[in-house]
């Protein structure tokens, strides 16, 4: 469970939730747009995964200019994105940076 009240952490849960909005766009809307005539389907799934991604994009970025994940995570967390189950994958790495910001 990723710790919210961290950077990292806040990639990791949008990391999920962008993921699973990849997989449901990809699994459950495209099949119902081509196979079953209901574009609304893509149209309303696509906006929300659209709109997670570029969260996701920018809880990498505050990560990384933050100092709590390195450019070659960061890169990889990215990357990840862009490929179905992607975020799940990578989740295990950054949960090993997923800790607790000093104050």
């Amino acid at each position: 469970m990723p710790n919210w009240n961290t950077a990292v952490g806040r990639v990791r849960g949008v990391g999920m939730l962008e993921g699973i909005s990849f997989l449901l766009l990809m699994g459950v809307a495209m099949p119902l747009k081509y196979f079953a005539g209901m574009p609304e389907a893509v149209k309303w799934t696509g906006w929300a995964h659209g709109l997670l991604f570029v969260l996701y994009c920018l809880t990498i970025f505050q990560a990384l200019l933050g100092g709590q994940l390195s450019f070659g995570k960061s890169v990889m967390a990215f990357v990840a994105s862009l490929i179905p189950f992607g975020p799940f994958l990578v989740d295990r790495q950054l949960a090993k940076e997923d800790r607790p910001e000093e104050i």
